[in-house]
Order: C-alpha cells, then structure tokens, then sequence
C-alpha cells in the first residue's frame, strides 16, 4: 500500500450526518443520488468513509 493511502475511516450514517452537520434522511438521500458512496456490511449495516466524504467537498464562489 503506497504511503500516501489513508486508512479508511467508516462511519454509521448517523455519525457521518453529524460529522456534515446534516440530518440522516440528507445522507441517506446523498446516496441514493450518488453524491456519496454507501458501503453495505450484511442485510442492513451501511457505513461511509469519511475520507470519501472529505473528498467530496467542492469550494464554491470567493477566490475557489
């Protein structure tokens, strides 16, 4: 594994909506779109990494 791969950092869905500062349904809704990656463990555990979603963030307006 190169050096510069971070580990993966999953995350519930809860955690990761408080970690956006979002409401579940917005995460749960993020995927269904294709915004953000969900990972399925058995029948209904999901998680998300959160590098993923560091990642995702786009700077918008200003000197962006």
């Amino acid at each position: 594994m190169p050096a510069h791969t971070s580990r993966r950092r999953y995350a519930s869905i809860k955690e990761s909506a408080e970690y956006l500062g979002v409401t579940d349904r917005t995460i749960r809704q993020m995927i269904a779109d294709g915004r953000l990656t969900g990972y399925r463990n058995g029948g209904r555990l999901i998680r998300l990494d959160l590098n993923e979603i560091d990642q995702s963030m786009q700077p918008f307006g200003g000197a962006a």
